[in-house]
C-alpha cells in the first residue's frame, strides 16, 4: 500500500489527526507541507500526521515500511512489496545514510516523504541499490510502524533494557519499594531457567534472582514491559548456578534474556531516617499530608513480632483513636507516621522499641508488650484536621497561639524536651512575624513576645549543642532590640561564642552585658569563666611556642654538629688523597727492579 503526494491521509486507519508540538523556530509541518531537516540537506513532506508526542532516538530499534524510488518514479525497493516491514536500530543506516536523520522526526504511524542525495560510496544494503547510478537522487516514502525505546542501562552494553510495552507517568519505585515482579529467564540457546507466571514480590534493597535485577527494576514504570539482555559480567559471571527453588541450572559465562513485567509496587518509607520507623503503604491517600500539631483520625491493628495482638483501635466495636500529633499522646512511632500520613491512607508500619514502648514492659489493652518489642501497626488515616498556619488568623488570634504555644514550649524545656521545645518556641515567632499587619498597639507585644521565643529557642539550641544555631537566634533578637543591649540575648550568644572557642566575640558580648546590667550575677559568672579559658588558651600559647623555639633550637644545634662532622669527613678525605699522590708519585720514581726502563707511551 503506498501514499499519493499531497494526499490529505489524516484519517486513514481510523487515526484522528492530532496537533503537533509547536517550536517557535520550527512549526510543524501540516499535511502536504515540504520542509528541509535543518541543514542535513534532508527534504521532509508531511502525508499523514502520527499519533502521540514522542519520537524514536538514536540506538532505538524501528519499524518502518518503505518505498523507495528515484526521482523519475524508478522504484528499487519497497517492504510493501514484500508484505514485511523492516526492523533495524536507528542512527546505523541500514536503509541509507541520512535516512535516520528523518525517521528520528517522526511520531507512531506517521507517513512522511524523504527527498534526499544518496552518497556514492554507498552500494550495500538494499536490496537493488547496486544498479543505483552515483550520487542519485533518492526519495524514501516512509511509515513509522512503531519503535522499541532501548537503553544501555551499563553505559558498557553489559545491561541492554529494550522497552516493549511502557508504563504509567511519573509512577517509578525506589530503593526500598516492594515490587511485584512477573519474567521469565532464557539463556542464549533459548533454554528457559527460569518463570514467574503469578508473580513474585521482594523489597528492591534486599535484591532477587541475580545482582543486577533491582537496578533495571528501579529504571521502570507501574505495567512497564521490558526485554533486558543482560552480559555473563553483569549476571553470574563464571560462576555455575545449579538449579534450585524452581529455577533451571545456569552454566558459567551464560547471557540472560529477561521477559521482564513490572505490574505493581508499595512505596517504602523510612519515616525517621534509621530504618526504625518504617512505612509501607498498601494504598495511597489523597491530598496533602497531616503534618505536626494536626488533629488526626485513626484505626489500627498493633501487633506483636509473633503476630499477637496487642491493641485494636476502629474494629469489633472500638472506636477510632483522634489525638493531635507532635504532642507525645501515643507512642513516638506511630505519632511520627500519622503525620506523614494522606486522608484515605492504608499502610503497614514497624517499629523499633526505640520508638515503641522502649526497653519496659507495657500492660496494653489486649496484650502486655515485653520489653524492646519490635511492633507492627495496620494504620488507616482516617480523617485529619491540620492546625491553623499564621496566614488563616487575623491579628487577635495569632497573638494568642503565639502566647499558648511559647508556655507551652516553656514546659516541655522545664522537662527536659528541648528539641520540642524549640520547634513550640519556633512556631510561636511565625505567629507574630515581622509580615503581620499589626497595629500600632499591637507592634510593642508582638515585637516583645517575637524577641523572647528567639532566645527561648536560642537556650534549646544551647542544650543540644547547636552552636551556631543559637548565634543566629540571639542576633535577631539584638537587631529587633535597636539599643543593641539585650542582656539575655548577649548573655546566650556569649555562651555560644564560648562554646566555639571565639573568645574575642565572646568578650565583646559580655562587656556590653555588664555595661547594660552591672550588677548581673550570671553575667559576671560567664565573664569569670572566660578570664579561665583565657587564661588556659594563654598557657597552652606559651607552652607551644616554648615547644616550637625548643625545637627549633635543637635543630640549630643538629644542624651545626652535622656541618662540623661533614667538615671533619671532609678534611679526613682531603689527607686520604694527598696520601695517595705522595706514594704514586714515589712510586713512578723508583727504577724497575729488572733493570729495564720502559717508555710510557
Amino acid at each position: 500500500m503506498t501514499f499519493e503526494k499531497g494526499a490529505n491521509l489524516s484519517d486513514i486507519d481510523g487515526e484522528e489527526e492530532e496537533p503537533g508540538e509547536v517550536i517557535e523556530s520550527a512549526p510543524p509541518l501540516k499535511v502536504g507541507e515540504e520542509r528541509e531537516l535543518g541543514n542535513s540537506g534532508i527534504k521532509k513532506e508531511l502525508l499523514k500526521n502520527g499519533v502521540g508526542w514522542d519520537t524514536p532516538e538514536f540506538g532505538d530499534e524501528v519499524t518502518i515500511h518503505y518505498v523507495g524510488t528515484l526521482l523519475d518514479g524508478t522504484k528499487f525497493d519497497s517492504t510493501r512489496d514484500r508484505y514485511d516491514p523492516l526492523t533495524f536500530k536507528l542512527g546505523t543506516g541500514q536503509v541509507a545514510t541520512g535516512l535516520d536523520n528523518g525517521i528520528i522526526t517522526m511520531k507512531k504511524r506517521e507517513c512522511a516523504v524523504f527527498t534526499f542525495t544518496l552518497p556514492s560510496e554507498l552500494r550495500f544494503g538494499v536490496e537493488g541499490r547496486d544498479s543505483l547510478p552515483p550520487n542519485s537522487v533518492v526519495q524514501f516514502e516512509v511509515e513509522l510502524v512503531s519503535w522499541i525505546t532501548v537503553v544501555d542501562l551499563s553505559k558498557d552494553g553489559g545491561i541492554v533494557k529494550k522497552i516493549l510495552e511502557k508504563g504509567e507517568r511519573d509512577a517509578s519505585p525506589g530503593d526500598l519499594d516492594e515490587v511485584l515482579v512477573k519474567y521469565q529467564v532464557m539463556l542464549g540457546d533459548g533454554t528457559m531457567v527460569a518463570k514467574t507466571p503469578e508473580g513474585v514480590e521482594f523489597y528492591l534493597k534486599d535484591g532477587h534472582f541475580c545482582p543486577v535485577l533491582s537496578k533495571a527494576i528501579l529504571t521502570m514504570k507501574k505495567g512497564e514491559k521490558v526485554k533486558l539482555v543482560i552480559q555473563p559480567q553483569y549476571a553470574f559471571g563464571e560462576e555455575r548456578r545449579d538449579a534450585c527453588d524452581g529455577f533451571g541450572t545456569i552454566p558459567p559465562n551464560s547471557a540472560l534474556d529477561f521477559n521482564l513485567e513490572l505490574p505493581s509496587f508499595k512505596h517504602v518509607v523510612d519515616v525517621t531516617g534509621d530504618s526504625k520507623v518504617v512505612k509501607k503503604i498498601l494504598k495511597e491517600g489523597e491530598g496533602t499530608s497531616a503534618d505536626e500539631g494536626a488533629t488526626v483520625t485513626i484505626s489500627y491493628i498493633a501487633r506483636l513480632e509473633d503476630g499477637t495482638v496487642f491493641e485494636k483501635k476502629g474494629y469489633d466495636g472500638e472506636q477510632p483513636l483522634e489525638f493531635i500529633t507532635d504532642e507525645e499522646q501515643v507512642i513516638a512511632g506511630l505519632d511520627r507516621v500519622a503525620a506523614t500520613m494522606k486522608k484515605g491512607e492504608w499502610a503497614i508500619v514497624t517499629i523499633n522499641h526505640e520508638y515503641g514502648f522502649g526497653n519496659v514492659e507495657a500492660k496494653q489493652d489486649l496484650a502486655t508488650v515485653p520489653s524492646c518489642a519490635k511492633l507492627y501497626y495496620e494504620v488507616e488515616m482516617m480523617d485529619f484536621i491540620k492546625e491553623k498556619v499564621p496566614w488563616e488568623m487575623n491579628n487577635q488570634e495569632k497573638i494568642e497561639a503565639a502566647g499558648r504555644k511559647k508556655e507551652e514550649g516553656n514546659l516541655l524545656f522545664k522537662n527536659g524536651k528541648y528539641e520540642r521545645a524549640g520547634k513550640k518556641y519556633n512556631k510561636a515567632a511565625d505567629c507574630v512575624n515581622e509580615d503581620g499587619s499589626f497595629v500600632d498597639d499591637e507592634q510593642k507585644l508582638v515585637k516583645s513576645l517575637r524577641v523572647s521565643c528567639w532566645l527561648n529557642s536560642a537556650a534549646c539550641c544551647l542544650k543540644l549543642k547547636d552552636y551556631q544555631g543559637a548565634i543566629e537566634l540571639c542576633s535577631k533578637g539584638i537587631v529587633l532590640d535597636c539599643d543593641c543591649h539585650n542582656v539575655k540575648a548577649l548573655y546566650r550568644r556569649a555562651q555560644a561564642y564560648m562554646e566555639i572557642a571565639d573568645l574575642i566575640l565572646a568578650e565583646l558580648d559580655i562587656k556590653k552585658a555588664i555595661e547594660a546590667d552591672p550588677p548581673n550575677r550570671e553575667v559576671k559568672l560567664l565573664q569569670k569563666s572566660l578570664k579561665q579559658l583565657q587564661a588556659e588558651g594563654s598557657k597552652r600559647d606559651a607552652k607551644f611556642y616554648a615547644n616550637m623555639f625548643a625545637r627549633a633550637t635543637k635543630d640549630s644545634s643538629v644542624a651545626t654538629k652535622k656541618l662540623k662532622l661533614e667538615k671533619s669527613e671532609e678534611e679526613k678525605r682531603r689527607e686520604v688523597a694527598v696520601a695517595m699522590e705522595t706514594e704514586k708519585e714515589v712510586d713512578s720514581s723508583a727504577p724497575p727492579k729488572d733493570g729495564v726502563v720502559v717508555d710510557s707511551c
